[in-house]
């Protein structure tokens, strides 16, 4: 990373500030993400992740968004964790669609000892198809965290969801600490943190400041930041809460991206609600991730060829996984490189002596 670049990662944000930035007129905070994005990514370029539940329904949490929470009635039918070949299955097929990450769910308040093995055991599973693992299990204490890390877990999700003003309208089963030291532990052992949270649950455009300001504020930045659009699942308590305006959504994106510029901003739930122009501007402003696939844990998402044809339309490519390589393979690769620099400086002589 340049020293410029640098630069515009800062973790000193305040409120005002944030506020500014959404008060922009659009074309100028569409024009400064989009500045930003290409300082730090290439802009015709999205990563590609793929959601399974691995364990569906009767979660003890009592989030008023989720359908899997056991104090809703969604008639939602409830799973037991997936055996092992099951999910290696579903990563191959994901693999085989695009997908570089494989993302693993289950509805858990946090994981229960007997079942700790499986989920390792997964996570060795699909790391050795090649592909980078995410999972969100729930809260984790620091011995569980090094367990996933020590398996070779690359990503753990923990949203925050919203402000912690917020936060106790819309969850009370668990504190906004408790996410907090979540994340702490998991960044302890060494994992990367996906983190982000959800538009249109009734939050005022302060607790969506607020929410920003947890995460740019955050002695590193999440690596990955989902930013999703409520959806409204009859039974739970905020079925009828009313659509968030695209253009807010879009604002988001990109203050977001302005404010965490190394991180993958990622369109999560609620794309199967936003047409082809909504998702267009949302990569304008930054968003370089998408979950892909034609379901997130329990509700819809957009098909796969569907968003292939948006991509094509676009001039997007699925973002390629950088693969680790041996101190061998990297020394190779600086040679390789020193010796290309060397035979371009001997073209522009040649030429310049011409």
């Amino acid at each position: 990373m340049t020293a410029s670049n640098q630069s515009m990662v800062r973790h000193d944000w305040t409120a005002e500030q944030v506020s500014q930035l959404f008060h922009l007129p659009f074309s100028d905070l569409m024009f400064q993400a989009q500045t930003t994005h290409r300082q730090f990514f290439d802009p015709n370029e999205v990563q590609v992740s793929t959601l399974l539940s691995i364990k569906t329904g009767a979660c003890p949490e009592d989030c008023k968004y989720c359908p899997q929470s056991g104090h809703h009635n969604t008639e939602l039918e409830k799973e037991k964790l997936l055996e092992i070949q099951k999910v290696v299955e579903e990563a191959q097929a994901a693999k085989d669609k695009g997908a570089t990450r494989f993302c693993m769910g289950a509805a858990w308040r946090s994981p229960r000892d007997k079942d700790m093995p499986y989920v390792l055991d997964m996570v060795k599973q699909v790391k050795e198809l090649g592909m980078e693992t995410c999972m969100t299990l729930g809260m984790l204490d620091s011995d569980q965290a090094k367990d996933l890390a020590d398996a070779g877990l690359d990503y753990y999700n923990h949203n925050l969801d919203t402000s912690p003003e917020f936060y106790g309208k819309i969850i009370t089963t668990r504190t906004y600490s408790d996410r907090l030291k979540t994340l702490a532990n998991v960044r302890e052992v060494g994992m990367k943190v996906c983190c982000g949270g959800i538009l249109g649950m009734g939050e005022t455009e302060n607790d969506r400041i607020g929410l920003l300001l947890q995460l740019a504020n955050m002695p590193d930045h999440p690596e990955s930041v989902p930013i999703n659009m409520l959806v409204r699942v009859e039974g739970t308590p905020l079925e009828n809460e009313k659509e968030i305006d695209p253009f807010e959504f879009v604002r988001m994106i990109a203050v977001a991206r302005i404010m965490m510029p190394e991180s993958h901003v990622r369109l999560s739930a609620g794309r199967e609600a936003m047409n082809e122009q909504m998702q267009s501007l949302t990569f304008l402003a930054g968003a370089n991730s998408i979950f892909y696939g034609e379901k997130l844990l329990t509700t819809a998402n957009p098909q796969a060829d569907k968003d292939m044809a948006l991509f094509k339309r676009l001039g997007i490519n699925p973002e390629k996984r950088e693969e680790a390589h041996t101190e061998e393979e990297q020394e190779a690769a600086i040679i390789d490189q020193l010796q290309e620099q060397k035979d371009n400086t001997v073209f522009f002589d040649a030429t310049a002596s011409a």
